[in-house]
């Protein structure tokens, strides 16, 4: 087996183990797991700025490498991550003094046509702009919140890890945007297949 094929075999944490001891080839492991996935979530929380986004995804890396004695060991690394990226987040926020806008793909993904002939087909593009317009009204713990169910993909136990809550207290954010949703864009046809979608995810 090759080298690097070994360092795809281990978890999260013992790579961290190793580039603790400066082990560029266990970092290396590490970039490629979560670069693209902390890229994404950049860029829904970033204002959807591509540049800013590879940024703040060097800034994390950078981090890593340089100090990664501030990773606890005790804790699973994904949502040690997601929580300093968070965080760097929130700092971009206080600093800019605006509120960003995301758009989950997953509704732009669930959006289809009726079955009844006499519909007429979404306009996705009227749709996404108004779903950015919605979220913009959340504030910046419930929509990060959403962001990492529905586009990153983390569950309620992990996210309850990152933000510090209860798993309950996930849910019900979750909860309340999807009800805040619906009541912004429920003139879209659909949404109510939208709503029963996300709730089989929680």
């Amino acid at each position: 087996m090759a080298v690097k094929d070994i360092y795809k075999e281990l978890s999260d944490e013992e790579l961290m183990d190793l580039v603790k001891k400066s082990d560029s080839n266990a970092f290396s492991a590490i970039y490629d797991r979560y670069a693209k996935m902390t890229l994404n979530f950049f860029y829904k929380m970033l204002w959807k700025d591509r540049e800013k986004s590879e940024d703040f995804v060097q800034d994390l890396f950078m981090k890593i490498v340089n100090k990664p004695e501030l990773y606890n060991s005790s804790r699973p690394f994904k949502t040690w991550l997601f929580s300093v990226a968070n965080n760097m987040c929130k700092n971009e926020y206080r600093k800019a003094e605006v509120r960003v806008s995301a758009a989950p793909e997953i509704f732009a993904s669930a959006i289809t046509k009726s079955s009844n002939t006499g519909d007429k087909k979404i306009d996705k593009d009227a749709f996404i702009g108004e779903l950015d317009e919605a979220l913009k009204e959340m504030d910046q713990v419930k929509r990060s919140t959403f962001i990492m169910r529905f586009k990153q993909g983390l569950s309620i136990k992990e996210i309850s890890e990152v933000l510090e809550c209860s798993q309950g207290t996930v849910k019900s954010r979750i909860f309340y945007t999807i009800k805040h949703l619906n009541k912004k864009l429920g003139h879209f046809k659909n949404i109510a297949c939208l709503t029963l979608l996300l709730n089989t995810l929680i």
